[in-house]
């Protein structure tokens, strides 16, 4: 499915960015990694935070692509990483994994299971990847929109 497939059909919306609202969603990324990072706070939040860097990240490459996701439709966290393929060219083993983490996070949140700390390690590692793959992507494919970043 492309992006404007995924608009068609009201998963998508056009969005317009600006270097400014980048630089914003990056740096929110960046504490979020950084707050995950935090050993005296609790896995489940540790957790959470990572997982957060994980959805801004893919929020950057849909705004970067000039779309967002249709918040008012239901599994838009889902939209969103799967989409990190059609943005980012995010490799599909990886969205596999990332899909997963947005699963486990879902248990987490709304059945109240603890976050192991195989869980914690795994979603810090693949925020930590895709941030850094994120900056990458948006200083090669739109450099208009990495300055002040």
């Amino acid at each position: 499915m492309s992006l404007q497939n995924l608009l068609a059909i009201g998963r998508l919306q056009e969005h317009t960015t600006d270097a400014a609202g980048i630089a914003k969603l990056l740096q929110a990324a960046r504490r979020n990694l950084a707050d995950a990072r935090i050993a005296q706070v609790s896995p489940d939040n540790r957790f959470d935070a990572a997982y957060k860097c994980i959805m801004q990240c893919s929020m950057l490459g849909l705004w970067a692509s000039g779309y967002r996701t249709s918040t008012s439709q239901p599994g838009h966290h889902q939209t969103a990483i799967q989409s990190l393929g059609l943005t980012m060219a995010v490799d599909q083993r990886r969205i596999i994994v990332l899909d997963a983490l947005r699963r486990q996070r879902n248990v987490s949140d709304y059945e109240g299971d603890p976050v192991s700390s195989a869980v914690l390690e795994s979603c810090i590692a693949e925020a930590t990847q895709l941030l850094a793959h994120a900056e990458q992507w948006l200083g090669t494919q739109h450099p208009d929109l990495m300055r002040g970043s």
